[in-house]
């Protein structure tokens, strides 16, 4: 996207200010959800709606591998303690503990649901959604984190992970379903 694309998406979604004072790169619940939400939606109306998804996923892919990785207990995903065990407990392990820290860290409440062939990764509200009316799920950058989460977690294997639930679309909630069996 570049700096040009970004002062872009930021002056579509209203947010011209960011673009010279980025907020702290602290813990601090200081980035507004609806400005998350602003910024998801500007990515769709410059790129279109695909080209808005595969930025949207590129950035949540970005996100996990370069911040969220080192984040508390996601750290310990390259211990091989954590690599020992079977495949399916990594993936259980670490999204409940991706979970707990977007519930402990930021406003968005999380939690994780399994049956025999899918995870579902369940959040209230989404930053991505909040405030938005739509017909499709737009919470692209949660399911690139999720996406690159489950590529850490095993080794490099690819997942299907799909929105099957938005808030934007008039769900409760937004929720990821994540299949147990990898795809490559």
């Amino acid at each position: 996207m570049g700096r040009h694309g970004l002062d872009a998406i930021l002056a579509s979604a209203g947010l011209t200010a960011l673009s010279s004072n980025p907020p702290p790169n602290t813990l601090d619940r200081a980035f507004d959800f609806a400005q998350l939400s602003k910024i998801n939606a500007a990515l769709d109306d410059l790129y279109g709606a695909r080209g808005g998804r595969g930025m949207a996923l590129r950035t949540g892919r970005a996100w996990f591998a370069l911040g969220l990785i080192q984040f508390g207990a996601l750290r310990g995903i390259a211990d091989p303690a954590f690599r020992a065990l079977p495949l399916e407990d990594r993936s259980r392990v670490s999204l409940k503990a991706l979970a707990d820290i977007f519930s402990n860290f930021t406003d968005q409440t999380s939690r994780v649901e399994e049956d025999a062939n899918a995870f579902r990764f369940i959040v209230h509200p989404s930053p991505f959604a909040y405030g938005r009316t739509t017909d499709r799920p737009v919470c692209h950058p949660l399911v690139g984190l999720l996406q690159e989460h489950q590529r850490w977690a095993s080794n490099g294997r690819e997942y299907v992970v799909r929105e099957t639930q938005c808030a934007a679309s008039g769900d409760d909630h937004c929720v990821f379903l994540i299949n147990k069996h990898a795809i490559s």
